[in-house]
């Protein structure tokens, strides 16, 4: 019999944002542990009902804020007005966060965190738009503007939009291994996960499918992963010069070309270090990482767990419990 499933509490806050509201189950509601659900998400609110959405159509939450109490999770979504927060919503993370469960919160629902009082003395990250109000109204925050997401224990904060998704690929990941969150991004079409530090913003146009775009070398890497490759060696694949490559990389990844390749290299040795038994030597040469030492230097800083520990932890099917 599968085990009760982890239970996740989204607290919608009229006017609510839509797509942010529906994040969690897209990504939460589809991996499976035992033959059964890993988790169960529930959409809940001040006041039972039709709320009102912002961008979209209004949405019916058949829930109340009871679900926060009995959640292990909580996670608040966007919202389309900042400010005077339902006082019955305030105190329910606050007793959720003093219960030791997890909060966290996508794009501006950041400011429900800070307001309830959530995110002081914390590194935090909301909407880039909205960095300079956040700044204003919360300075005892340490907000990291341009990340797609904070995770700073117990509570995690992500930026706007598709930043929602890497947030709770994270969440995944954390819970149920790299394997698992790799399996519901690709059903989402959502590509490699993205690490929490990468730039919010494309800082120039994404090119147009005119054979400008770095797609195929990025492909190209991918299949070269276990190879020593060089900037020199990506450059000439692309037909163009190392300055010119790292520019445009950064343009449409976020990353330098190095810094992806890395992380790719870390998903594959995630990934070797759930499904196989082989040595920690041989998982970093499989992956393109070199040595153990190397290994067990990027993952502890990416996970926080050495491969060993991550092996124990992920190595069979784990409960999110």
């Amino acid at each position: 019999m599968a085990e009760t499933p982890h239970r996740v509490a989204v607290v919608a806050v009229p006017p609510v944002t839509t797509f942010d509201l529906s994040i969690p189950g897209l990504v939460l509601g589809e991996p499976e542990v035992d033959g059964g659900p890993a988790y169960e998400v529930r959409v809940c609110t001040a006041r039972p009902g039709v709320v009102p959405g912002l961008g979209g159509p209004d949405v019916v939450v058949p829930h109340g804020l009871g679900v926060i109490a009995e959640a292990d999770t909580v996670i608040v979504s966007g919202i389309g007005e900042r400010g005077d927060t339902d006082a019955g919503v305030l105190g329910a993370l606050r007793e959720a966060a003093g219960a030791g469960k997890r909060i966290a919160s996508i794009c501006s629902g950041s400011f429900v965190l800070a307001e309830a009082g959530l995110l002081d003395g914390r590194a935090a990250t909301t909407y880039w738009a909205l960095s300079d109000e956040f700044r204003r109204r919360f300075p005892d925050v340490d907000l990291v503007g341009d990340v797609l997401y904070v995770d700073d224990g117990q509570v995690l904060t992500s930026a706007g939009g598709s930043a929602g998704i890497d947030l709770c690929l994270h969440l995944l990941r954390t819970d149920l291994g790299a394997t698992a969150a790799g399996e519901i991004a690709r059903k989402l079409v959502a590509g490699p996960m993205r690490p929490g530090a990468q730039d919010q913003v494309v800082r120039a146009p994404v090119p147009p499918e005119s054979g400008l775009s770095l797609a195929a070398t990025r492909e190209w890497a991918l299949r070269r992963v276990t190879e020593p490759l060089s900037l020199t060696d990506l450059a000439r694949h692309a037909g163009t010069s190392v300055r010119t490559l790292t520019r445009r990389f950064r343009a449409e990844t976020g990353l330098s070309p190095l810094q992806w390749l890395l992380h790719r290299r870390l998903d594959r040795a995630l990934e070797l270090l759930e499904t196989t038994d082989l040595p920690m030597e041989h998982i970093a040469h499989r992956s393109g990482i070199g040595t153990a030492d190397s290994l067990r230097r990027h993952l502890t800083r990416r996970t926080g767990l050495t491969p060993r520990a991550y092996r124990a932890a992920f190595g069979r099917a784990p409960s999110v419990r």
